[in-house]
């Protein structure tokens, strides 16, 4: 492939390593994007049951859609892209972080720690009441789940359409980001924000970062990165982790 030597050469010359990941990943162990064409789930824009304007209007409805989620990921297993990022931080340790805009809890399925997760995770769910942050796993909720503690009604502990960022995630995000050497772009098309800012944050870095990214096929990220290796990521992480340890 194409790149694959440069950019093994600059993952073993790098000090810090930070990996920005999107659905991409995840779409590659069967957990649906719902970026397609027409962005509907079962006649249902995305928006209406991932805002909070949806949640007040029928929270039943986006339960229903947060439980269907979460019946999907009882049926999927991390790939192999999932575990080469985990033993690039099993060699980096404190020195390798994690930024992902999946949900799934994949990464940390397949070993990895360092994870800022700026959209959430669909294990857990947050109280309106207490505030309560409770991971449930992946156990069946009820239609209309209530607080074990307060009785209150609870959301998924997700980032909806509309919302800010959780503060201290995004700033070590930011942090990250902007000390590595390198930076991954794996699986994402780089038009969500702010998660797409980190690319042009590591390149302001001092020194600026090496980007190099990982997608199908050309993405918004195309244009900022040094290199572009385009394939799946359940393919190309592997390759490039093999071809970093097959150098003297």
């Amino acid at each position: 492939m194409a790149g694959l030597e440069q950019a093994a050469q600059w993952l073993r010359q790098a000090e810090r390593i930070c990996v920005l990941t999107g659905a991409g990943v995840s779409a590659e162990s069967g957990v649906p994007t719902f970026r397609g064409s027409d962005g509907l789930w079962e006649g249902h824009r995305i928006e209406d049951v991932a805002s909070p304007e949806g949640f007040r209007r029928n929270p039943t409805l986006v339960w229903q859609f947060y439980n269907a989620r979460r019946a999907n990921l009882r049926q999927v297993q991390p790939n192999p892209g999932h575990y080469a990022l985990a033993e690039l931080e099993r060699r980096w340790g404190d020195r390798f972080t994690l930024v992902t805009q999946n949900v799934d809890g994949l990464h940390q399925a397949a070993g990895n720690r360092q994870v800022l997760e700026l959209h959430g995770n669909l294990r857990r769910t947050r109280c309106l009441g207490c505030g309560e942050v409770r991971d449930r796993g992946l156990e069946p909720l009820d239609p209309l789940p209530r607080c074990p503690r307060c009785g209150g009604p609870l959301r998924p502990d997700i980032v909806w359409f509309g919302e800010m960022l959780p503060e201290e995630t995004w700033e070590a995000a930011v942090w990250a980001a902007h000390s590595c050497d390198l930076l991954l772009v794996v699986g994402t098309s780089a038009v969500v924000y702010p998660a797409a800012s980190l690319i042009p944050i590591a390149r302001r870095g001092q020194p600026p970062a090496k980007v190099v990214e990982i997608n199908l096929t050309r993405t918004e990220a195309t244009p900022q990165a040094d290199l572009s290796l385009h394939g799946p990521s359940g393919v190309v992480l592997p390759e490039l982790v093999r071809a970093m340890e097959s150098m003297p």
